[in-house]
């Protein structure tokens, strides 16, 4: 073999090398989808969907790259986020549990009225709570962490002064236990996904809504109603409660080391960075109300109790439907309750 036939060869082994070097590379390197429903400056998406999927790809040396789609891009609506990461239609969603109702009864004894207050400690005490008494409800998929918001409250376009101020008002719920509060407390209940806030309220559809402060600059709820109703005490009137999972199948097929990512990246801190970005977005939403000069309205210890001795029969109402499937509602109670006191500063 001549010398230039020799090195040609050479050549080509080498390119070959390279090639097989660069696939098995590639092979390595996944890609997975996120699906979730608000716009891309909502405080979820920017403060912590984006972060987290800068961070795991940060710990896989690159080898996991999350492709983020907002606002329900992917098509769909946000009731079927959940299924959509059970089916595998896409790798991971965040989505809203009371968005299908009647499918995670042990998890919303976290939205019963006045159970909660700040984010991160009610995130960290939901995401135990979940892990010890309700993670068949998440059987079907890889959960990588449940969370909540911050204190509940309302945005109205009239004030809500107290409870006879609320009666006949139609305020949008976002899960079944918020809708049954509601009519409890004197309102028509409007059922309906958080995205679809600003034009309900844009048309009349809605008198007022309840959200937390964090999400109202992405829905310019505080462009369209101009007063908030909030409650004494640390707990609000009521939370929402969250779920991050993945396709079971999407994870299994993982490799070891970047299986160690995900679960890194999962669970109690996880879910605490989550409610870090809603008790930040709290502040911020609220500030934006206080600028727009905005009326506040903060009711007293004395008439926040009315509140909670009208919304008491919601807790009573889901115990016993919860003992009529099986379910010990009072026992979950008083767990949630000794969760958010042991996470409580």
């Amino acid at each position: 073999m001549t010398f230039l036939k020799r090195r040609n060869t050479l050549l080509a082994l080498g390119a070959i090398a390279a090639a097989t070097f660069a696939g098995s590379a590639l092979a390595q390197t996944v890609t997975l989808r996120l699906h979730q429903m608000l716009p891309q400056q909502a405080t979820i998406p920017a403060k912590a969907l984006i972060p987290w999927a800068q961070k795991v790809e940060a710990d896989s040396g690159g080898k996991i790259k999350v492709q983020l789609f907002h606002a329900m891009s992917l098509g769909g609506a946000p009731p079927q986020l959940f299924d959509q990461a059970r089916d595998g239609v896409v790798d991971l969603t965040w989505t809203v549990l009371g968005y299908t109702p009647g499918r995670f009864n042990k998890s919303e004894v976290f939205e019963l009225p006045f159970m909660s207050g700040s984010a991160e400690e009610s995130s960290r005490a939901f995401q135990e709570y979940v892990e010890k008494y309700a993670a068949d409800e998440f059987r079907e998929v890889k959960l990588i962490a449940v969370h909540t918001h911050g204190p509940g409250l309302f945005h109205t376009k009239t004030p809500v002064t107290g409870l006879e101020s609320l009666r006949g008002m139609k305020v949008r719920g976002g899960s079944r236990v918020i809708n049954n509060m509601l009519t409890k407390l004197g309102a028509t209940p409007v059922g309906m996904p958080v995205p679809a806030v600003t034009d309900a309220l844009s048309k009349g559809t809605i008198d007022g809504t309840t959200i937390p402060w964090e999400v109202t600059p992405a829905l310019k709820v505080s462009e369209l109603v101009k007063n908030h109703t909030t409650f004494a005490g640390k707990q609000g009137l009521y939370t929402q409660t969250f779920a991050f999972s993945m396709n079971r199948a999407s994870y299994e097929k993982l490799p070891a080391d970047l299986k160690a990512v995900i679960d890194k990246n999962s669970g109690i801190e996880t879910a605490a960075m989550f409610g870090r970005a809603m008790d930040e977005g709290d502040k911020a939403g609220r500030a934006i109300a206080e600028k727009a000069g905005n009326n506040i309205v903060a009711l007293d210890a004395a008439e926040t109790q009315r509140w909670r001795r009208t919304a008491a029969t919601v807790e009573t109402d889901w115990i016993n439907e919860m003992k009529g499937k099986n379910i010990d509602g009072a026992k979950l109670v008083s767990e949630a309750r000794a969760l958010i006191a042991k996470y409580q500063k």
